[in-house]
């Protein structure tokens, strides 16, 4: 897998992960540690972009 696609790849999953992230905080069944959970993977999936990006 060559950088670009792995880049690509990334911005799906944090894109995936935005839209669980607002789903999850309009359903009053969803735990506040969960949506924690997703958000920090979001933010680890962010930096991974950012730091790929700049080697570029």
């Amino acid at each position: 897998m060559n950088l670009s696609s792995h880049l690509q790849e990334l911005r799906k999953k944090h894109q995936d992960l935005s839209i669980e992230v607002e789903t999850a905080q309009r359903s009053p069944s969803f735990d506040d540690l969960a949506i924690t959970a997703l958000k920090k993977q979001k933010l680890k999936i962010k930096e991974e972009i950012e730091r790929l990006s700049h080697q570029t």
